[in-house]
């Protein structure tokens, strides 16, 4: 078969189908695929942890759609969730989109092969009487102003973690949005480091939104009281209780050489010396250091973790999660899995009603939604940001319904027509 793809032309030569798929991706793929380095963390962790111990000994040529759907079966039959199941097969198509396109092979073998489907998990709508409780819960004033920012302008965890003081304009109320930030593993980041500024947000467009006048003075207030300058970050974690992951090697095997110490020493990757001694933060010297911990703990001999924050001034999001959102959360009587089902802390929405505007219509009698399971943040309206941030303000100072009962109602519409919406079950 390889030798008469070789014939038609579809092989560069006999060889690139016959390397093995290892050797392929490690030292072809990874290194040449351009994509973000949050997105070369997930590709990487998927490919080291399932894909070569699947695929690794396996010729390019060889792999066929069988064995992706076997691949497929025995990973949802070992307890795999479907979001892993279909991120394994996301990598796999890109592996082979880019063989294809290389020559490497003749069949995309992920063509056609289906992978489970991943269920959107529901979003909780909070009250403006149950985000009070939520902000009453919140000791620290920073953390406070923090979600409430995060409530009124809906900003990714990433752009909220990254906004600077000469990003808000006190005198309009206009927040900029023009910049996010990654947290990364070491190993991943061009410096070693744990945080990487991307200087434009995820849609790759920077944007306005609008906030009201009460939250710009309590930010003018606590820039003032934190003696905050220009481009200093907005919302940041206190210099004592910093920690800074030391430099990272990179991309280590486990049994190499770490990089030399202060004392010009070197230890082997994936042992407690390499993490101690070594000061390596690669993936195998952190995992047998968490490995060795976890183990202390079960045997009740170490307590929990002592040391500060790694970060170099950012808020991680699993340390917010953690240690304020969550505590919040059960404090105010909300449950943290129902309230904030996904792993980032973007409490972002109210119960409300919203109006929209269809197409060919000039009036908005008949696009009333009673649906307090909508949202409206104050970015819901980017064409007309004034009319988005009323109707926030008038959510979160109480003058709108917050109930919700299913059933049948007739809406209002213009008078040629009469339109009927059947309303959801959804939270209270």
């Amino acid at each position: 078969m390889a030798e008469t793809s070789t014939g038609q032309g579809r092989f560069a030569d006999i060889h690139s189908g016959r390397q093995a798929f290892r050797r392929y991706v490690l030292e072809t793929w990874l290194p040449g695929h351009m994509m973000e380095a949050s997105t070369r963390q997930g590709y990487t962790q998927a490919v080291e942890r399932y894909l070569v111990p699947e695929f690794g000994r396996m010729r390019m040529n060889e792999i066929q759609p069988m064995h992706i759907r076997d691949f497929i079966r025995r990973l949802t039959e070992n307890g795999a969730s479907p979001h892993t199941v279909q991120r394994c097969k996301t990598v796999l198509s890109a592996i082979f989109t880019t063989a294809l396109s290389d020559r490497v092979v003749y069949l995309h073998p992920c063509v056609g092969v289906r992978a489970p489907i991943v269920p959107k998990l529901p979003i909780k709508v909070i009250t403006p009487q149950e985000l009070d409780a939520i902000l009453a819960a919140i000791d620290e004033p920073r953390w406070r102003l923090l979600v409430e920012t995060a409530i009124e302008t809906g900003l990714r965890w990433g752009e909220l973690v990254e906004l600077r003081v000469g990003d808000v304009d006190v005198d309009s109320g206009v927040v900029t949005v023009a910049r996010s930030v990654l947290e990364l593993r070491p190993q991943f980041h061009p410096t070693g480091g744990r945080f990487l500024v991307k200087m434009y947000p995820k849609d790759r467009e920077f944007r306005w939104v609008v906030i009201r006048r009460v939250l710009v003075d309590r930010i003018t207030e606590f820039i003032r009281g934190e003696g905050l300058g220009f481009g200093d970050l907005l919302f940041s974690i206190p210099v004592e209780w910093r920690q800074p992951t030391p430099p990272c090697s990179g991309l280590s095997e486990a049994g190499e050489l770490t990089m030399a110490n202060s004392a010009g020493r070197r230890y082997r990757h994936g042992t407690l010396y390499g993490y101690s001694m070594g000061k390596c933060r690669c993936t195998h010297c952190r995992s047998a250091y968490a490995t060795y911990r976890a183990r202390r703990r079960a045997e009740g001999k170490d307590g929990g973790p002592g040391r500060g924050i790694d970060t170099d001034g950012h808020v991680p999001r699993k340390w917010f999660l953690q240690k304020i959102w969550k505590p919040a959360l059960a404090t105010g009587g909300h449950h943290p899995a129902g309230t904030d089902p996904r792993p980032t802390p973007r409490p972002r929405f109210l119960a409300a009603r919203r109006r929209r505007r269809r197409p060919g219509r000039t009036g908005t009698a008949g696009a009333l939604q009673p649906a307090c399971h909508r949202a409206v943040p104050a970015h819901a309206d980017p064409q007309r940001p004034e009319r988005a941030l009323r109707a926030f303000t008038r959510i979160r100072d109480g003058h709108s319904t917050t109930t919700c009962r299913p059933a049948i109602r007739v809406v209002r519409a213009p008078a040629h027509r009469t339109r009927v919406l059947r309303r959801r079950t959804q939270w209270t």
